[in-house]
């Protein structure tokens, strides 16, 4: 008998978008035929982004437009979460400073606050969200507002967004010039804090998600938080070497390719007397050192030196690599 799909023991599939579905405008290479699938295997799918520079409509209108599944209900942002959270510490009406574009001045709008765009409109509260288009005078506004002591949630701090030409500064870089100038920091919305999984897990009413994303400090952070199975995708940010040196609340419980390898069978770990094995590669670890028997280019055997080397090293607060001794190169 055949082993079982990855993806056949989750009942959805929660997944971020940069750097997992597309890089820029394009989607990435096997990411759309592998979400069109999941309907007819009975798997729900919803979609947790961090970027707060669209609503979830276009979001979910550049997805069809790339040819994934998706309706509007289907995408959760950390704009969402941002307003969500606003409303929960703020009354009704209350004015608040949108850096950000206009699709975060929308989502403040929904829940019953009054967006604004300048300090002399007096608000209260600051909320800060990813736009290609902010600059130097939209985040001196906010320090401004922040100092007279304004309430101050970002949607998110990812420090990085994946484009189609490299790695771009995220909002956490703008998030971190105000902080700079205030000496304050923001509560945070969306990843890598749970409700953002949780309202998507809701709305599908999955029990068994699975978090699929390409972040360790947001994607696999946060829904580790929440509760749910991991895996990290290699099509974005983080690499087989980073995610090695993982520390422990960020370390993913599968490692993948891309979205294609969702429908393989996910090789076993074994380990006895202190080698992990993975398909045909082993490791060991050695004080600092990992030994790995296998090829660099199979990732089995970088998820037999994720087994050993986080075995050695169940608590860590912070990331720690290893020495890697290839044996067999």
């Amino acid at each position: 008998m055949a082993a079982p799909e990855l993806i056949s023991a989750f009942d959805a599939l929660l997944a971020d978008l940069d750097g997992v579905v597309y890089a820029g405008p394009h989607a990435i290479p096997g990411a759309v035929e592998s979400l069109r699938r999941l309907a007819g295997i009975g798997v729900g799918l919803g979609y947790v982004t961090n970027n707060a520079s669209r609503t979830p409509a276009q979001v979910a209108q550049h997805l069809r437009d790339l040819g994934a599944p998706a309706e509007d209900h289907q995408v959760v942002s950390s704009s969402q979460a941002a307003g969500e959270l606003l409303a929960s510490l703020l009354p009704a009406g209350a004015r608040v400073l949108v850096t950000g574009g206009d699709s975060l001045a929308q989502e403040i709008a929904l829940v019953g606050l009054v967006p604004v765009r300048s300090e002399a409109e007096q608000p209260v509260a600051v909320v800060q969200g990813f736009h290609p288009d902010l600059g130097w005078k939209d985040l001196a506004e906010a320090a401004y507002v922040i100092a007279g002591g304004a309430l101050w949630v970002a949607t998110n701090t990812d420090m990085s967004i994946p484009q189609a030409r490299g790695m771009a500064p995220g909002n956490g870089t703008l998030v971190g010039a105000v902080a700079a100038a205030t000496g304050q920091r923001p509560l945070v919305a969306g990843k890598p804090e749970a409700p953002l999984f949780h309202a998507a897990a809701k709305r599908l009413a999955a029990d068994r998600p699975l978090v699929v994303g390409d972040r360790l400090d947001t994607d696999i952070l946060g829904g580790n938080r929440a509760g749910f199975a991991t895996v990290a995708v290699l099509t974005g940010v983080d690499t087989r070497e980073t995610i090695l040196a993982a520390r422990t609340l960020e370390r993913p419980g599968y490692l993948i390719n891309d979205l294609t390898d969702l429908y393989r069978p996910y090789p076993a770990i074994e380990s006895d007397a202190g080698q992990h094995r993975c398909g045909a590669a082993t490791a060991v670890v050695h004080g600092q050192t990992v030994r790995v028997s296998g090829d660099p280019a199979d990732l089995d055997a970088w998820r037999a030196a994720c087994s050993a080397w986080w075995t050695a090293n169940p608590e860590t607060i912070t990331a720690l690599a290893p020495v890697l001794e290839w044996l067999d190169h």
